[in-house]
């Protein structure tokens, strides 16, 4: 397919996803099952131009005085892919499958327009109610951290020390451009590409079949780190999800000790059985029923709550999801977010630790959340962070944002990775 068949195919998937209200892996699943002919190459481009369109929309929107599919899509050609609107007009005119022109309105409000001049939510690409949020959560820095979030990420992945160290696998992915991550003791990093190109598909070598590491952000590498659990402790991931903190902790373990896996949802839990058997785990006891743990109950060194959150922290990701968030959606979250926290903490032994994480960066759902939580069951206090941080990372590792020392917040703009929250409590013994 030529540029123009492309960017066709992104517009089509656009209208999908706005006329249908549905997630943008789904219509570009959809879009590749009925055009068979596209090759990899093209899926790629068009997945490329619609995760781009969707992260800069409202920025895209404003420029282009328009925010229909057709003007985002030609938006990402023109801001992000380096074209200019003769160099499209010419490279499409031939071509049956490109789509009709830019308006001459669309023209002439991308020539007029600066973006310094639109509201400052528009210039973060963030929804407007939540900009207060955002300003709470970073201060004066908020719109550098609303726009590092609407860059494309990076492929990162956690070597498995229980089988390859970082060294052997980065040998392994030479050809892919891998290089050590800049934080994470055992991450691996493969830079975002730009423009059409695509990332490799690294769970097709045969190095991930045989278990020598997973696809990880960095981020959630780092607080799975911040854990540090002993070799011996016992552990309860409380809502370890696929199980990528879970598989974390047990390499970090050296296979000893006990990690516990349980999730209220089956289906999320349930790709950890293949994932924990191809990392060769075997410290790891999977629950799928709550009463299974029971004989738990104020036994364990270590809680981890991997919180349900908003996931604003992933909306490089899945930028998608950052248009259908809304003021309800934060506050069932906050509230299955307290729910988990009280649950949780009944299994924590006196003088063992709590540990809260989540995937966002809004402090109704961090640092507000801790707060509400030790102002109600004073027998846990917050343990500052940034020691183990310097300790695991070294003191010339990046320090994330942190109102006191106590809790942090992982950003794209700050650590190069998702948005992260993390905080410890430690039971009185």
């Amino acid at each position: 397919m030529r540029l123009g068949g492309r960017l066709g195919g992104a517009i089509d998937v656009l209208k999908d996803i706005d006329e249908r209200k549905r997630p943008v892996a789904d219509a570009l699943k959809d879009w590749g099952l009925g055009h068979r002919f596209a090759g990899s190459g093209d899926r790629a481009a068009i997945g490329n131009i619609v995760y781009d369109a969707l992260r800069m929309r409202l920025s895209h929107a404003w420029l282009m005085d328009d925010e229909g599919p057709a003007a985002l899509a030609y938006a990402v050609l023109i801001r992000q892919w380096g074209y200019s609107p003769d160099a499209l007009a010419a490279e499409f005119a031939d071509d049956r499958f490109a789509p009709p022109p830019l308006s001459d309105a669309n023209l002439a409000a991308f020539a007029s327009r600066n973006l310094a001049d639109a509201p400052a939510h528009v210039q973060g690409d963030i929804p407007d109610w939540i900009q207060p949020s955002f300003e709470a959560a970073f201060g004066e820095d908020w719109l550098t951290e609303a726009k590092a979030l609407s860059q494309r990420p990076t492929l990162d992945l956690r070597a498995n020390t229980l089988k390859a160290s970082r060294e052997k696998v980065i040998k392994a992915l030479d050809r892919s451009g891998a290089q050590p991550a800049p934080i994470a003791r055992n991450g691996i990093r493969i830079a975002a590409g730009e423009g059409a190109s695509r990332l490799p598909n690294v769970t097709a070598e045969i190095s991930f079949q045989k278990g020598w590491f997973e696809v990880q952000d960095e981020g959630s590498q780092i607080v799975s780190d911040l854990v540090h659990p002993g070799d011996h402790d016992q552990v309860l991931d409380f809502c370890a999800g696929g199980g990528g903190k879970t598989l974390a902790m047990a390499a970090a373990m050296n296979n000893k000790g006990q990690v516990h896996a349980y999730d209220a949802d089956r289906k999320r839990l349930a790709p950890i059985i293949e994932r924990l058997r191809r990392a060769g785990t075997r410290n790891v006891q999977v629950h799928d029923d709550v009463r299974q743990l029971q004989a738990l109950k104020e036994k364990l060194d270590v809680v981890l709550v991997d919180a349900p959150c908003t996931g604003t922290g992933t909306w490089r990701r899945r930028p998608d999801t950052k248009w259908r968030l809304t003021p309800k959606n934060l506050e069932e979250r906050v509230a299955q977010q307290q729910e988990a926290l009280a649950e949780a903490a009944t299994f924590v032994k006196p003088g063992g630790s709590l540990v809260y994480i989540t995937c966002s960066v809004l402090p109704d759902e961090n640092d507000r959340q801790i707060e509400g939580f030790c102002g109600d069951n004073p027998q846990f206090s917050v343990e500052p962070v940034l020691e183990t941080w310097s300790g695991l990372f070294g003191e010339a590792a990046p320090r994330p944002p942190s109102r006191d020392g106590s809790t942090v917040t992982l950003t794209p703009a700050t650590t190069e990775t998702d948005g992260f929250f993390f905080s410890r409590l430690r039971r009185q013994a």
